[in-house]
């Protein structure tokens, strides 16, 4: 502890608490003119009794040709045209605020720019906008869902 700066143990504690609750490997804290980093570094325990061997990896398989009818297609390619996905990982919200009418509705009619819904990450409320105009043929969310990056939220025809 430097330059007369004290810090709480229990907050240290905590913050290495919530590292390991959440998988983190690193967090920080700043307050004012002080500053707290507590960074975890995860190692894997050996097994007992067991012995360590360093096996180089395997060479690069060489690349095969595959047959366009015997591998599926990703969930990416098959969204339909005017597909609306998620630009981050948050939680969705369908309307304003809670017990206020949805933004939108299928069938709505919507102008490019005009706000579909919200996804919220790091406590900020994020508007996702139509990109273009349309109708709103498909909801593919539920209100108050976790999404992922890329993860489709509705279709606009």
């Amino acid at each position: 502890m430097t330059d007369g700066i004290r810090f709480d143990p229990a907050q240290i504690r905590e913050l290495a608490r919530i590292l390991r609750d959440t998988d983190l490997s690193e967090i920080e804290l700043v307050e004012k003119d002080s500053r707290i980093r507590v960074v975890r570094q995860v190692t894997v325990a050996p097994v007992a009794g067991a012995t360590t061997v360093s096996v180089p990896a395997p060479p690069p398989a060489a690349p095969q040709p595959v047959a366009a009818t015997a591998t599926p297609e990703p969930a990416e390619a098959a969204l339909p045209p005017g597909t609306v996905t998620s630009p981050m990982v948050g939680i969705v919200y369908l309307a304003p605020e809670p017990g206020a009418p949805p933004f939108v509705q299928v069938g709505a009619k919507v102008a490019q720019g005009q706000t579909l819904l919200l996804i919220e990450a790091m406590k900020t409320f994020n508007q996702i906008k139509a990109p273009k105009a349309g109708t709103v043929t498909r909801i593919l969310v539920e209100n108050g869902a976790p999404v992922e990056y890329g993860e489709p939220l509705m279709v606009i025809e």
